[in-house]
């Protein structure tokens, strides 16, 4: 097409306007860059079926029966049943599609969602943490300040004020994020038990005599081969997710139109809001009562926001818009249409409604629709643990990344045995959905009203706007949020008691820990070892230097460790060339790699001492022992050829090759140090001006070995702390600081080059 309005303008000398010959490029140009970006989004709008509409789309499974379950069997009338349709429908509106849709998706963190994707936003831009206090500022990761400051408001001002007047508002605020963190947790225990059992209670339409310790058997036996899958990660059997999602979609709705026209086409005119006050009106407390049950529609609307780092927001916007939510409620309207004609239905109704043709085909596909569901949420689970662990709120656990292209894609193999064991301990302990229903409701619900929250502080102190639509926002969503928190907390004793509990331990694990944490790094920081009091030392104990790299880890972002004083005065020996390691987990999502390396020099040059500060995203893959070591070497090189002698802090950058002028080959000695990193296939080559004696040193101390070492501590609490501090410190942090994964472990340390020094903390 181009190449005809390119002929058009040729002149008849045969040569073309260049000016037109421009245009045409261009706009060809534009033409397949928005080609190539509608096809990744709708790529990616595909993938989303699979991974994050898979809980949402199953609640059709279970939302009514739960509904008509308590007190509102006594009103098995139409003008109830369409009343609980109107109530379904404007919550689908209200939340997931206005809230989450319009509203919070536009809260990311740098292409991030979750409850601390919301809080890193607070940390980083109102400075509103507690997490990062004792770390480096990531003020100067350039990634995360791109944007332009906004101007400061009253309402923003006023707040502010406010958090820094009152320390234990800080506190409320880390405690609400961790509140809703333990919640997602919950849901990945309830999540699988509420919706296989519900997909497999199917059988008993066909076979009523059937006992239901059979479909508890069966639901079992699939929750048991869905977390022995999980090691296999999602990527090996993540083709097949969005198709099932999609043909269950697809079902659902048809289904849905089919009982719409063939039962009672008048059921179209409940989507007014009329009905909703009709229901109350004729159902009073009842009414209220059902509310528990009408929230599961929108269960897993939270995974739109909280799986946005996969994908993108419009993506999301898209399946959901077009596919999802029409799907969603033409599925609901179907299934009124039909019980207003078969009232007798209300227990079994998505099963009574699909028609008998269709019965066994809806039946696999609803089984592994809630197959799917669950994967989902149990894959955000471990997201959400890792997220946790990284920000030192959860004990060390071993994270195995199954796909080397998408980063999300982890699996925790000590969670996902617990959160087997959990479910089938729901799954045997209540035997029966509407229990499950009582107690996944308060889950789901929680964990959006701590969306509210965060969203209102986000809205104002972040984006900086008028404290009047903050307002409108907490107060159309959250009044409607809290009707129905209201109605799940009123059964607690009827199986709501479960998400409570687990949140009470979850909570407490991860506020105890993050205690004795920020507790051992104020001990290390408030009696780190001055270097004029360790050099006057050495000469005192005649130490002697050994060949090699010595990397000290220790949480001292500057000056000496405790740890490492303490183990020269017992062994007066370290290695030619010391760098001490610090690795700090930043508010950030992820750290860009030629920012990651920040290093230092500690005391005069022929010392040969090095502080390293690493820097994590909460998002961030951990380097493997190998390529760390070539990085961290590449860094010290790369900081000892700029000539960095007078202290000043140097941040590592990529570079595939060095350039150097003929000059620098002539007018000084160098020497080119070659680290070949296996993982990348890159080769970096460094060469010295003027520091090669260092740069000599440093690769034959390379050449010599590198050795670890690390404190293995024993944390006690002071002999005048309380009886509380005590059993957190010395009984909660002791059992889970002796049954969580070494430090070295987790840091990937070889075990034959570690040197563990021990030391007792009273903190």
């Amino acid at each position: 097409m181009f190449v005809c309005l390119l002929r058009k303008y040729e002149r008849k000398d045969g040569s073309s306007d260049s000016v037109n010959v421009d245009f045409f490029y261009r706009l060809s140009k534009v033409n397949y860059m928005l080609l190539k970006f509608y096809k990744a989004t709708l790529c990616l709008a595909y993938q989303s079926f699979g991974v994050v509409y898979g809980d949402l789309s199953s609640s059709p499974l279970y939302v009514y029966k739960s509904t008509f379950s308590g007190s509102l069997r006594l009103h098995e009338e139409d003008d109830e049943i369409l009343g609980v349709l109107s109530l379904v429908f404007w919550t689908l509106t209200l939340i997931p599609l206005c809230k989450y849709i319009i509203f919070v998706l536009g809260a990311d963190d740098n292409g991030e969602g979750g409850t601390f994707a919301l809080y890193s936003l607070l940390c980083r831009r109102a400075k509103l943490g507690l997490l990062s206090a004792s770390d480096a500022s990531d003020d100067d990761i350039s990634a995360y300040n791109s944007g332009l400051p906004r101007k400061e408001t009253v309402a923003s001002s006023i707040l502010k004020e406010f958090f820094d007047k009152y320390h234990s508002s800080r506190i409320v605020l880390l405690l609400l994020v961790l509140l809703g963190t333990s919640m997602v947790i919950g849901d990945g225990i309830l999540t699988p038990s509420m919706s296989v059992l519900s997909a497999v209670n199917g059988i008993r339409i066909k076979a009523p005599s059937l006992h239901e310790n059979y479909t508890v058997f069966i639901a079992g036996v699939i929750l048991v081969g869905l977390f022995a899958l999980q090691h296999f990660g999602t990527r090996s059997v993540g083709f097949l997710f969005a198709p099932i999602l999609l043909a269950w979609l697809f079902c659902i709705s048809v289904i849905g139109v089919y009982n719409t026209i063939y039962w009672n086409p008048h059921v179209v005119s409940a989507l007014s809001p009329y009905y909703v006050y009709n229901f109350y009106k004729k159902a009073g407390k009842d009414g209220w009562s059902s509310l528990g049950g009408i929230v599961l529609c929108i269960t897993g609307a939270e995974a739109m926001f909280a799986d946005l780092g996969h994908f993108s927001q419009l993506s999301i916007r898209i399946a959901f818009t077009v596919i999802v939510y029409p799907c969603l409620v033409l599925a609901y309207m179907g299934e009124a249409a039909y019980l207003s004609k078969h009232k007798e239905d209300l227990q079994k109704s998505f099963y009574k409604a699909i028609p008998e043709v269709v019965f066994w085909p809806v039946f696999i596909i609803a089984t592994l629709a809630a197959m799917v569901g669950s994967q989902a949420i149990i894959s955000g689970t471990f997201s959400v643990i890792s997220q946790c662990r990284a920000l030192k709120c959860f004990p060390r656990v071993k994270v195995v990344h199954t796909s080397n292209h998408i980063h999300g894609q982890i699996y925790i193999p000590e969670v996902n045995w617990i959160l087997m064991v959990l479910c089938l301990a729901v799954l045997v302990g209540y035997r029966d959905t509407d229990m499950i229903g009582n107690a996944y409701g308060l889950a789901v619900i929680t964990v959006m009203l701590v969306t509210t929250c965060l969203m209102f502080l986000v809205i104002v102190m972040v984006w900086k706007r008028n404290i009047l639509g903050a307002l409108a926002f907490v107060i159309v969503f959250g009044s409607v949020e809290l009707f129905y928190f209201s109605a799940c907390l009123a059964k607690v004793h009827k199986g709501g008691w479960c998400p409570l509990v687990l949140s009470l331990i979850l909570l407490s694990t991860m506020c105890i820990w993050h205690y004795g944490t920020l507790k051992k790094q104020a001990y290390e920081l408030n009696n780190r070892v001055c270097l004029d009091m360790l050099l006057s030392m050495g000469t005192n104990l005649g130490i002697n230097r050994v060949p090699g790299i010595g990397l000290i880890y220790s949480n001292v972002a500057t000056g000496v460790p405790p740890m490492f004083a303490h183990f020269v005065t017992n062994f007066p020996a370290f290695h030619r060339i010391l760098v001490f390691v610090t690795v700090q987990s930043l508010t950030v999502p992820k750290v860009p790699a030629n920012q990651r390396f920040v290093i230092s020099r500690i005391g005069p040059t022929e010392f040969r001492l090095f502080q390293c500060v690493v820097r994590y995203g909460y998002k961030d893959q951990r380097n493997d022992t190998h390529d760390f070591e070539n990085h961290l070497i590449e860094t010290v090189a790369e900081f000892l050829r700029n000539g960095n002698n007078d202290g000043e802090a140097f941040r590592w950058e990529t570079t595939n090759q060095q350039q150097s002028s003929p000059s620098d080959d002539v007018t000084a000695s160098s020497f080119e140090n070659v680290v070949s990193s296996e993982s990348s296939k890159k080769t970096v080559r460094f060469r010295g001006v003027g520091c090669s004696k260092e740069l000599e040193d440093l690769r034959e101390a390379r050449e010599s070995g590198l050795a670890y070492m690390m404190g293995s501590t024993c944390v006690l609490a002071c002999d005048t702390s309380s009886y509380l501090k005590k059993f957190a410190i010395n009984i909660v942090y002791g059992f889970l600081r002796q049954n969580c994964r070494h430090p070295a472990i987790a840091l990937g340390v070889p075990h034959t080059s570690l040197i563990e020094v021990g030391m007792v903390y009273r903190v």
